[in-house]
């Protein structure tokens, strides 16, 4: 994108390859107007999506919540976050549990969070997105043949979807997809997580404790105490881990990960939960009987 600063405040960019132009300019007192022009219509829908998402971001990151790069699943409106880096296994933990009678999925990815003075809890809302699922957990997850039956029939993933990972779905392909040393994706709308799957959704969350998961080939998913850490700085949305989504209209006008005074105060809050170190295995059913078991057991210490 071809981004320039004009000196009254205006902001005009380019994406070429999308054919798409952008004007972002102050049109009241309080905020901005955004202008979207392109040539066909998906890029543009696609944008106008985004950068709407972007917007809310905004007003929600002003009102004190931050934004957590975690997945989340919830039951009885408790909410049990995952953090761990990529690969750690955020969304194998989420959509194994979601998998499981009484969960529900909440985020795959991140999550926005803040305190609720009302309840005295910590409240999480979803991030809305599409889901990105590799290949392989598509497999292990016995998903693989729906999602192939479902586009012979002529329904679509997102758009954002790379074109190899559409074909190799078409084709039925179970291996994992690269391109380099990052791996291509499924990007599944969440409706089709609910119809296509049968998982259920949901909107928001209390939470009750943080999970850390590591992945390994072997053996069965254990309790790994050495696993759990403090929440670190790299755990939020914000500088080199928020790079794919910078503020080039300043729609949020605020650190896109939100305030450093709301960062301190979830991340003080959430100390006093419970942090839970997990091994998982590439036994998805495995995986989901263990975390159904040891999560419906802390479930029954709690009032």
């Amino acid at each position: 994108m071809l981004v320039t600063h004009q000196t009254d405040g205006t902001i005009l960019a380019v994406s070429p390859g999308q054919r798409l132009a952008y004007r972002a300019y102050r049109s009241s007192e309080h905020g901005r107007t955004l202008n979207i022009i392109g040539c066909a219509t998906e890029p543009v829908a696609t944008a106008t999506a985004r950068l709407a998402r972007e917007t809310v971001r905004g007003r929600l990151l002003r009102a004190g919540w931050c934004l957590l790069h975690a997945s989340a699943v919830t039951r009885d409106g408790r909410a049990f976050l995952t953090l761990g880096d990529k690969g750690a296994g955020k969304t194998t933990t989420a959509l194994a549990l979601a998998g499981q009678p009484h969960w529900q999925l909440l985020a795959n990815d991140r999550v926005f969070i803040r305190p609720d003075h009302h309840s005295g809890h910590l409240q999480v809302l979803p991030w809305p997105a599409a889901v990105a699922v590799g290949l392989g957990l598509l497999r292990a997850l016995g998903w693989t043949d729906v999602v192939r039956g479902r586009l012979d029939a002529g329904d679509q993933l997102h758009p954002t979807q790379d074109s190899r990972v559409t074909r190799a779905l078409r084709a039925g392909d179970r291996e994992p997809l690269w391109d380099g040393k990052r791996e291509l994706k499924a990007q599944i709308w969440p409706h089709q997580l609910s119809d296509w799957f049968g998982i259920d959704l949901s909107q928001r969350g209390a939470v009750t404790a943080l999970l850390f998961p590591t992945l390994t080939y072997e053996g069965a998913p254990h309790s790994n105490p050495a696993a759990a850490r403090p929440v670190e700085d790299t755990d939020w949305l914000a500088g080199k881990t928020e790079d794919r989504y910078p503020d080039i209209f300043e729609l949020a006008r605020v650190p896109l990960g939100g305030t450093d005074l709301a960062r301190d105060l979830v991340t003080a809050e959430l100390s006093a939960h419970l942090h839970q170190g997990l091994t998982l295995t590439h036994d998805i059913e495995a995986n989901a009987r263990f975390l159904d078991q040891t999560l419906s057991d802390y479930l029954s210490t709690l009032p």
